[in-house]
């Protein structure tokens, strides 16, 4: 079950049952609870959703172009760069250029890295403390590049940026111009890619750390309640 739901039943199981008791003590651990783990839920929702009305939500969504931006400089910088296009050069025209290798190869922890500091930067950083800090995501590091090169590696093998690369080499051998071409290739391939398909490809990786957030929240707001039940009596 996932752990945010989980938390949010315990912690209304815990004010129903104090209120049936009766029990002010148990009952003001499950009001604490619920409003601790429904408001670090909403935080999360928030992460990745826009909510009208509350500033500094939907931070991923907003934050679109800037990543979008990342993968074309990524890919440009690291993918098709001078070395790899001479290599294209001397490769078949006729077949499909393979750049399994050449992904394997690129180095993806700054585009993790922007990621964590957007997230960090945000309204929600604060939050952050509560798994451990920016090193509480390092455990995301991992999954976010295999996923990310899985991505680049469908991009670079689809039918548009290999007839640009055909394209480049049969009309002409200059780099520049086999570089300028599929950097036009790219850039409309990244506009088809919307604010929606990057938010569900970064809440995959991350939503199931964040939960963490969730219970914490009901943890600590339990054990708040616990102790105010001392300071009114």
């Amino acid at each position: 079950m996932n752990k945010s739901l989980l938390t949010n039943l315990i912690a209304v199981a815990i004010l129903f049952a104090g209120y049936a008791l009766p029990n002010p003590t148990i009952e003001a651990i499950g009001l604490f609870a619920v409003s601790g783990a429904i408001t670090n839920w909403l935080a999360v929702y928030m992460l990745f959703d826009k909510v009208p009305g509350l500033y500094g939500s939907g931070v991923i969504p907003l934050h679109f172009d800037d990543f979008r931006a990342g993968i074309r400089h990524l890919m440009m910088n690291q993918f098709f760069t001078s070395e790899n296009i001479e290599r294209f050069l001397s490769s078949s025209q006729h077949n499909q250029i393979d750049l399994t290798d050449v992904v394997d190869s690129m180095d993806l922890s700054p585009t993790f890295d922007g990621l964590v500091r957007t997230i960090e930067e945000s309204s929600f950083g604060s939050m952050l403390s509560m798994i451990g800090g920016t090193e509480g995501l390092s455990g995301l590091k991992q999954p976010f590049i295999k996923r990310m090169k899985s991505s680049l590696t469908k991009i670079a093998s689809s039918d548009r940026v290999q007839q640009a690369i055909h394209s480049g080499l049969q009309n002409s051998n200059q780099k520049d111009v086999i570089s300028d071409r599929i950097s036009e290739i790219i850039e409309k391939r990244l506009k088809e890619l919307t604010p929606e398909t990057v938010k569900q490809i970064i809440q995959d990786m991350i939503r199931k750390h964040l939960g963490w957030l969730v219970v914490w929240g009901g943890v600590f707001g339990g054990l708040i309640g616990f102790l105010s039940t001392f300071v009114n009596s």
